[in-house]
This record gives C-alpha cells, structure tokens and sequence, in this order.
C-alpha cells in the first residue's frame, strides 16, 4: 500500500470524521481519481517529432502510458485540424494515484521556482482542485535527464468532497501546500 493511502486510512480519515462531524466513516471524502493533463498543440507545431519524448517524460512521471487528445474540430485562428493531436492526459486510480500525489506533494512542488504555496482559488465549488505544473523537470525523474523541450500540464483532483471546504481540509491533511 502507497504512503500517503496508509497515512490516509490511519490517521486522516478519522480526524476528518470527527472534525466534519459525520456519522459514517463511509461518508468522509476521499481522493476518487487524479487527471493530469498536457496540452502540447503548440510544442507539436514547432518540433512535430517531439510526440513520443513528451508522451515517454508524461509516462515516468506518472507511471502509466499517456492517452492521446485530438482536436474535435477546426479552429483556423489556431492552425488546428480536426483530428489533429493536442494533448496528452492520463488518469490515474488507486496505488499509483496515491504514489503519484506523494511525489508531487512532497518532490515536484517544493523544487518549484519561486514557490510560495498553492492557491485556494483552484477549488472548483464542487470539492475538486486544479493546478498546473509550468516545466515538467520539477519531478525527480527528470532531474538527471538533460531534455531540449520543456513543457507544462494539469493537474486535477477529484474529491468525493460535497463542498471545497472539506476537500480543502481532505487536501490539507494529506499535506497539500496551501499559501496564507
């Protein structure tokens, strides 16, 4: 069992029964899934050969084959065909969903440049948080790697949290960095 799912199953879940005051442990919100998404349109346009570098770096960062998101239709103003590939997402469940939080959490985001703390703005009113991840060679197993092409993504977890201040509480507990 990953860290952070034993740390949750042990300690977090029932403090947050208490603290949220519920009658059933089946009731405290819980992590459902995490999606991390690259949009990569424009890097394509520049360098159409970098697809299986991004597709190979998306995939050890979060241990699990990226799918590829292509254009539903046409948009001229921003050289898109339809059909065309941009993006890259990957949605992680279970053991490798936890494995995948504890390294951002406690790896990626303290490596971040100029990092104050994340934004409470990312909450979603539904008990879901967003952010995103500016150069991808945050994580460590990009560190030793000397990559030509940076690029960014999402990240977003989804709760079982019926409003943001219980997934804010959920999230804080498992040790997200929540600026003042």
């Amino acid at each position: 069992m990953a860290r952070l799912q034993e740390l949750y199953k042990t300690n977090i879940r029932p403090k947050l029964k208490q603290e949220l005051h519920l009658d059933n442990i089946l009731a405290v919100p819980r992590i459902e899934k995490v999606v991390v998404n690259a949009g990569i349109g424009r890097v394509l346009q520049q360098n159409p050969k970098s697809l299986d570098e991004i597709t190979s770096a998306l995939g050890r960062i979060t241990g699990q084959k990226p799918l590829l998101t292509r254009a539903k239709k046409a948009i001229s103003a921003f050289k898109i065909r339809e059909g065309q590939i941009v993006g890259l997402r990957v949605t992680l469940r279970g053991k490798r969903m936890y494995e995948f939080l504890d390294k951002f959490i406690n790896a990626a985001l303290p490596r971040t440049r100029d990092f104050r703390g994340l934004s409470r703005k990312g909450l979603d009113g539904r008990g879901n948080y967003s952010c995103g991840v500016a150069e991808h060679i945050v994580f460590p197993e990009m560190a030793q790697e000397e990559g030509t092409l940076n690029f960014g993504f999402e990240v977003t977890i989804v709760t079982t949290a019926k409003d943001d201040e219980a997934a804010y509480l959920l999230l804080k507990k498992l040790g997200m960095p929540f600026s003042v």
